[in-house]
């Protein structure tokens, strides 16, 4: 594959979606063939698992089957969006991949990160994102800026307790030390335009190792 593959993570409210779409508006200036998409989501079928996952009243669901429905819907955005972008050179820029489930259900919802990543690994064979950058925030701020925002849509993750919002933090950090090549992280706390600033040095020097 000669594309670029770039996740975007971080917890609730770091503000992922806001500079993923500015990353991909300063790429398309320079005339960069760029896929924005998101997980769960991005495809038809992949959005319609995204629904059951993420709706406020589906609160019996268990973790396994939550995590499950996310491999699925990952399997089905690869195979259908990601992959083929990828094929024909282009960068892909995806809010949220791998690192969301090991770090909610892996760490959080305490399935295990060894075992999220043997059902992930299933579903990816083995395609790994070029970079990560992930955002981050402390759990409080999240949260507040999810309830200051009321375009923003309430999901199922989001009506969970604090302590919970806290493990997935956690999730990330034991990432961001497991994977120090591959992940890269900003302070999501700072002003907008200084995180799109950081998130722009990482993508710029990404694109120049891969010329």
């Amino acid at each position: 594959m000669h594309g670029i593959f770039i996740t975007i993570e971080g917890p609730e409210g770091a503000g992922k979606t806001t500079i993923i779409q500015k990353v991909a508006k300063e790429l398309e200036k320079r005339r960069i063939d760029v896929i924005l998409t998101r997980e769960p989501g991005g495809i038809p079928i992949s959005e319609q698992i995204r629904g059951i996952i993420l709706n406020p009243e589906n609160l019996t669901m268990d973790a396994r089957t939550e995590a499950l429905l996310y491999a699925a819907a990952r399997r089905q955005h690869l195979v259908e969006k990601v992959i083929p972008c990828l094929q024909n050179g282009a960068v892909v820029l995806c809010d949220r991949f791998i690192d969301s489930s090991l770090a909610y259900q892996g760490y959080a919802r305490e399935l295990g990160m060894d075992e999220i990543l043997s059902i992930n690994q299933f579903a990816i064979q083995e395609l790994m994102p070029n970079k990560t950058i992930y955002f981050d925030i402390e759990p409080e701020i999240g949260l507040e800026r999810i309830e200051a925002n009321k375009g923003r849509e309430i999901n199922r993750l989001d009506l969970e307790k604090l302590d919970f919002h806290r493990m997935v933090r956690r999730g990330y950090k034991q990432l961001l030390q497991k994977f120090p090549d591959r992940i890269k992280e900003i302070d999501a706390s700072q002003p907008m335009e200084q995180v799109f600033l950081h998130t722009m040095e990482i993508v710029d020097k990404l694109l120049e190792e891969n010329k």
